[in-house]
């Protein structure tokens, strides 16, 4: 590149300033401007840039990346792992204990062992929560990355390729076809027929058509006729365009940027957060109620504020968001093993959730793989000029080329050594215009030119949509007007075809059609219809299984298409799927919201659907309470992967397919659907647990709180005692998304219900509490007198006998609410009988069993001593096994009745 074609800057274009109106302006000139100025503008030409161009470019411009929050640092996600209303009471709770125990004191009475304490409480909640985020995304990144979506990019040194996406430089020309997303801002130099759905930008779900021509020159960027943008995807037709704007300097970029949008927050997510502020108001009702008893009784209003925070602290579930974050980084970490990549982390939830799947089934059903099994005329017998015909229309297509494009390429290139016509086809024929396929025609045509001069339409597609436009047919030799009887010739050939499981296209073509250079749809009529392709898509060998797997997994399966009904019908009898009736698209457009949710609940297949109706279909079994599922990979279901609880992908779908869909399968092995379901159930169950552990465990505490503060005339706990269980207790907990789940559990799909949390809660948090009463009585009558040489406390007058008598009382129920709080744990963690019937895992019964045997022995050491605690005799322990076994045996006969009542534990 010379130094003169170096200095052209474009004026406007090359201000990298920031804001919406400088990038609307950059557009706004690059609309107006003829194409000749544009390629001078821009450094670029028809054929597109050099390499030392586009690395200029590069420079100039930057890469085409949106970045979506620029300060989303390293620190700044730290900060927020800790930004939740758990650690801010804590937080608030530290600085209160600051006061009362640092700031407030004597020099020599300054204890700083709450502060750490509690300090310890928020960083290893906020820490392991930032670990396992930052591992879940890492995983997510190193299977993105083997995600390639790309473009069309044309070069001069290479012509047309297809490259990465953040490859893409301001100046390159862009070929556009349907289905792909388009990569950066365009201006539009060539279409035809091209429609583009800009609802990610404007949110209106109407196609726009686009042309190189400007329609409406007074209009902002984004009403523009001559530009496309970054974001947005071709519905049909397809175009030529120059990138006038990459990256965060796209109107999508600066979007990004200035909304840094939220996920929508999930079902899931809403309930754990309303638990949340449940839990949290029941903490600020009771903490109160527990500071003024003790105030009252104990005439301490220090002591009784130190309590109060303690109970502040036991009650605040603040490894709630780390066992969150834990249990679904965990199930997508565990997916990514497996090739599954998890776009968003609530999605392994959502995935555990649905009970029904919705599927396409072309590339999902079946395999990849179409093969085109026969080229007839309309008797049914091989013709090679059917399939010539076909090969044109393929072949000189500029759409997509979808796989039955490429098996009748395949076959054609097959047979061209034998048959001379079809070897002639590609030299003897040019390109002279073509009509692109789109949803709403299911056909598309092309028009060649042969070295005569004489000219030809052909047209492909689906065969009820073809005989709408073709007046005749080819029959015996003979061209002849398309009656009624002929049809019939027609459907019943077809019919046969598709009884055995084989796709069927028709193929019409008409002779010198209207003058070049004005083809439209409204050319696609008195046609001559010549014959058939058809096709065979066999199942994949993984459905049969995988739709039992997931059956067995309470999840049913139902087929979505746009296919004909016959040939779904031969598919799903392959593969397993029941069915009585297959109604159509044109069956339920009719209907209402109402009639055709019923209508989706019973019935397992629905053909020839439009992208909207399969959407529709998705909604209505939304609205009916449903979870559901969809995996597609086509341009047709991008609407549907929108309109699902969770979408699911292939990565060698459709651009928008991806974009769409929240789980990407890096293999096409519908087992490992089963696998997705499963951690989804798994991270749902062990995040139940905790919730509902907690829950009751709290209830239950308040309640024995409450009657040591009304009856003993002393704290049945010290608050630096509360503070020091809670920890242990906490630190036991980290293990539970790593619990193991019973299998009958994992048969089923649950869904979010808050009111189970409120009747687990009044049913077995009381249980704790009959335990921690009779625990008083004994330590008060039994256990600390003896101490004290048989003396209760209000017999008592030696202030360091009474002392004796509180240590020895405050460990009793140190250990004793250790104990049952702990092994409570492996009660309520399945309705079975524990550690005989349902085991936990490793790791949690080592952190739980770890926990109990270091408490216990706290109150043994110097450190039990300089915190208050006293060594407990030995007959204590037998008393302390009576109690817990009856504590078991008592949750055992609650956990039962409760089953039987709600048929459910967790």
């Amino acid at each position: 590149m010379d130094k003169s074609t170096n200095e052209k800057m474009p004026i406007d274009l090359a201000k990298n300033i920031p804001g919406h109106d400088q990038v609307s302006k950059r557009l706004v000139d690059a609309s107006e401007s003829n194409i000749d100025r544009i390629y001078d503008m821009l450094d670029s030409s028809e054929k597109g840039k050099t390499q030392i161009q586009v690395k200029d470019a590069m420079n100039l411009y930057g890469e085409n990346i949106v970045v979506y929050d620029k300060d989303n640092t390293l620190f700044k996600r730290l900060i927020q792992a800790f930004i939740n209303p758990f650690t801010l009471i804590l937080i608030a709770l530290t600085l209160v204990s600051v006061f009362t125990d640092i700031i407030l004191v004597e020099p020599g009475e300054k204890d700083y062992t709450t502060v750490v304490i509690i300090t310890t409480l928020v960083l290893l909640s906020g820490v392991l929560r930032f670990i396992q985020e930052t591992r879940s995304g890492n995983a997510a990144e190193k299977l993105l990355d083997l995600i390639e979506t790309t473009a069309c990019i044309e070069r001069i040194e290479d012509g047309k390729n297809e490259i990465p996406l953040d490859e893409i430089v301001v100046g390159d020309i862009v070929h556009l076809s349907a289905g792909d997303m388009v990569p950066a801002d365009i201006r539009i130099l060539q279409a035809k027929d091209l429609f583009i759905s800009q609802s990610a930008l404007t949110g209106e779900s109407i196609t726009v058509e686009k042309t190189p021509s400007l329609i409406n020159p007074k209009g902002a960027a984004l009403e523009r006729s001559n530009l496309a943008f970054m974001g947005t995807n071709v519905v049909s037709g397809f175009a030529k365009g120059i990138v006038v704007s990459v990256g965060s300097d796209t109107i999508f970029g600066e979007i990004a940027q200035e909304l840094n949008k939220e996920p929508t927050v999930t079902t899931f997510e809403k309930g754990v957060n309303s638990v949340s502020w449940v839990l949290i108001k029941f903490m600020l009702v009771m903490v109160p109620i527990v500071f003024f008893i003790n105030g009252i009784t104990k005439n301490d209003w220090l002591g009784a504020l130190l309590f109060a925070i303690s109970i502040a602290i036991g009650l605040t579930p603040e490894m709630l968001p780390m066992i969150v974050t834990t249990g679904l980084a965990k199930g997508s970490i565990a997916m990514s093993r497996k090739k599954v990549i998890i776009k968003n982390l609530n999605s392994i939830q959502n995935l555990g959730a649905i009970d029904i799947l919705c599927t396409d089934k072309t590339g999902t059903l079946t395999e990849d793989r179409v093969v085109l099994q026969y080229h007839l005329d309309i008797d049914g017998n091989s013709d090679t000029r059917v399939l010539r015909h076909g090969f044109l229309n393929s072949y000189y297509q500029t759409g997509l080329k979808n796989l039955m494009d490429k098996a009748i390429i395949d076959k054609a290139m097959e047979l061209r050594n034998t048959d001379e016509n079809i070897g002639r086809s590609i030299t003897r024929y040019t390109k002279v215009d073509e009509v692109p396929f789109d949803f709403d025609r299911r056909r598309m045509s092309v028009v060649v030119e042969d070295e005569t001069g004489k000219t030809q339409m052909i047209t492909k597609g689906a065969v009820e949509e073809m005989l709408t436009i073709s007046s005749f047919v080819e029959y015996k030799g003979e061209v002849l007007e398309l009656t009624d009887d002929k049809k019939n010739i027609v459907f019943d050939k077809v019919m046969e075809l598709n009884n055995q499981g084989m796709r069927v296209l028709a193929v019409s073509q008409k002779t010198n059609p209207s003058p070049v250079g004005e083809f439209s749809v409204a050319d696609e009529s008195e046609m001559v219809l010549i014959g058939f392709l058809a096709f065979l898509d066999p199942p994949k060998e993984s459905a049969i299984d995988a739709i039992e797997a997931l059956k067995a997994h309470g999840v049913s399966v139902k087929v979505l298409t746009g296919d004909n009904e016959e040939v779904t019908k031969s598919v799903c009898r392959q593969i397993g799927i029941k069915f009585d009736k297959v109604y159509t698209g044109s069956d339920i457009d009719d209907l209402s919201d109402m009639e055709l949710g019923d209508i989706a609940e019973k019935t397992t297949v629905l053909a020839k659907l439009s992208p909207s109706q399969k959407a529709r279909v998705i909604n209505v079994l939304r609205d009916k309470g449903h979870s559901v599922g969809y995996l597609g990979d086509g341009i047709n279901d991008a609407p549907a992967l929108e309109a699902s609880d969770v979408g699911i992908s292939v990565d060698n779908a459709v651009d928008i397919a991806k974009e769409s869909a929240d789980v990407i399968l890096l293999e096409k092995d519908l087992l490992v659907l089963e696998n997705g379901i499963i951690e989804g159930r798994k991270t749902y169950a062990n995040i139940i647990k905790y919730i509902k552990m907690t829950a009751s465990s709290n209830f239950g505490n308040v309640f024995s709180v409450l009657a040591a503060s009304a009856f003993l005339p002393f704290l049945p706990m010290a608050s630096l005692h509360l503070i020091l269980l809670n920890l242990i207790y906490d630190i036991s907990s980290i293990a539970i998304p790593w619990d193991n789940v019973d299998a009958d559990f994992l048969e089923r799909p649950k869904t979010w219900d808050a009111s189970s949390i409120t009747k687990f809660m009044l049913w077995i948090g009381p249980t704790s509490s009959i335990f921690d009463i009779t625990t008083y009585l004994l330590m008060y009558y039994i256990i600390a007198p003896m101490a004290t040489g048989g003396l209760l406390f209000h017999e008592l007058t030696d202030p360091k006998m009474i002392a004796l008598y509180i240590a020895v009382f405050q460990a009793g129920w140190f250990v004793e609410s250790m104990w049952s709080q702990t092994l409570v744990i492996h009660m309520i963690r399945t309705p079975k009988i524990p550690f005989v019937q349902s085991r936990a895992s490793t790791q949690l019964t080592l952190l739980t069993f770890a926990g109990i045997i270091v408490l216990t022995i706290i109150p043994f050491i110097p450190f039990g001593a300089s915190i208050g605690l006293a060594p407990l005799p030995k007959i204590y322990f037998l008393y302390l096994t009576i109690t817990v076994v009856l504590y078991m045996a008592l949750v055992t006969v609650v956990k039962k009745l409760y089953v039987r009542k709600y048929k459910e534990l967790i």
